[in-house]
């Protein structure tokens, strides 16, 4: 395949931050991708290229440019051809020097034009790259948000509704109902009732106890739904103790916290539990309650598929979270899954913060036939693209089938 021509312009996230939308032509295609943006970011990440007023205008002008002229000159009959010609293009570890978000725009666009192709959905393309078993994730929603997301309101980032009905369209009615019902009854204690960066409800409360009280209420009236969190514990840390509600606890005394927290209530999962810096703590808690709850690795991995293995070594964590962003292009997203897959670990897709109306996290999800996929709250349309997104997929996967 061929590109014959490449447009790349500005257009804003969720969080009315720039990013970088970009445009592949072939003589008979388009595909288009845009970049979503992370504010609460692992130190390892690919480097998104942004320039000092924050704008992506530098990271457009290498696709329309550098990235385009090198386009040009030849053809690629895959998407890992493409995306190691990127990398070798780049030239550094961390695609700082043309931009991760940069090069990331092509690497799914192209994905895209090659499943057009073949005249495939995105999702199948996915697993038929990948060489895995399509299948429907769990939902993830992102219901209350809190820590850098939401200015600390909770000081854990994320309380989530994990949602598993035996059909996507089933899962994502739950996910609606459940979402409105706990509006109502936040509103029924608190004066206002904000809302984070997530698209979800942003409350502020004075123990770390009452967002997972509420949420019981709301898993005992469904039969197939339970809680988890992201702790996004790099915010937390200050010194050597991590620091919730204005309380200090040393790295053991947290883990005596999230141990009360899955006896108590019907955990299902516990995202970045500690600091990525605190190591240690990881394997502690994978040893004692992993067998109870998955321990979900993101600011420790960022979709690495080296670190990804020294995590495996070191049996830190028994999930990764897969965020395309974090690593840059498609091939490597894919590999860090198979990195995940052969350690027998479950593998969740995720958005980020500032999002935009791109459905492919969802054909990912699907196509890798993942644990769970990650996609926001349900008050923002670029989020609610993603549980449409999969609505589609599923109706597109019974059509095959038949």
């Amino acid at each position: 395949m061929r590109i014959s021509r490449v447009h790349a312009h500005t257009i804003s996230d969720t969080r009315d931050r720039d990013t970088i939308e970009t445009t592949l032509f072939t003589d008979k295609f388009e595909a288009t991708a845009s970049i979503p943006s992370g504010k609460s970011t692992g130190a390892h990440e690919a480097k998104e290229l942004r320039d000092d007023d924050g704008s992506v205008t530098t990271a457009i002008h290498n696709v329309t440019g550098e990235i385009a002229d090198a386009l040009s000159e030849r053809d690629f009959s895959n998407v890992g051809e493409l995306d190691a010609f990127l990398c070798e293009l780049d030239g550094t570890q961390d695609k700082s020097r043309l931009g991760a978000n940069a090069i990331l725009s092509v690497s799914i666009a192209m994905a895209r034009l090659f499943a057009q192709e073949a005249h495939i959905p995105l999702w199948r393309f996915i697993a038929d790259t990948a060489k895995t078993t399509s299948a429907a994730p769990r939902l993830f929603v992102n219901v209350m948000n809190g820590g850098a997301h939401a200015d600390f309101r909770l000081p854990i980032q994320e309380q989530i509704l994990v949602v598993g009905e035996e059909t996507l369209k089933e899962s994502v009615t739950t996910a609606h109902e459940a979402f409105v019902q706990l509006g109502d009854l936040l509103r029924k204690e608190l004066p206002e009732l904000p809302m984070g960066d997530e698209g979800g409800y942003s409350p502020a409360f004075d123990t770390i106890e009452r967002p997972f009280e509420l949420l019981t209420d709301i898993v005992s009236k469904w039969g197939n739904t339970s809680i988890a969190i992201d702790s996004a514990a790099n915010e937390l840390l200050d010194g050597n103790e991590y620091v919730l509600l204005k309380k200090r606890y040393t790295s053991d005394e947290l883990l005596e916290l999230y141990t009360q927290l899955v006896e108590r209530f019907h955990f299902h999962a516990i995202e970045d539990p500690f600091a990525e810096s605190d190591k240690q703590s990881f394997t502690k808690i994978t040893a004692k309650l992993g067998e109870k709850v998955i321990i979900i690795g993101d600011d420790l991995i960022v979709t690495n598929p080296k670190l990804i293995e020294d995590a495996v070594e070191h049996k830190y964590i028994n999930a990764t979270l897969i965020k395309p962003n974090q690593i840059g292009t498609v091939s490597e997203t894919i590999d860090a899954v198979h990195k995940t897959y052969d350690a027998g670990w479950h593998a969740v897709v995720s958005h980020r913060s500032g999002e935009t109306y791109d459905t492919f996290i969802a054909d990912l999800a699907y196509g890798i036939g993942a644990h769970g996929i990650k996609a926001g709250g349900l008050a923002q349309q670029q989020r609610l693209a993603k549980y449409e997104r999969l609505r589609t997929i599923e109706r597109e996967a019974t059509e095959l089938s038949q």
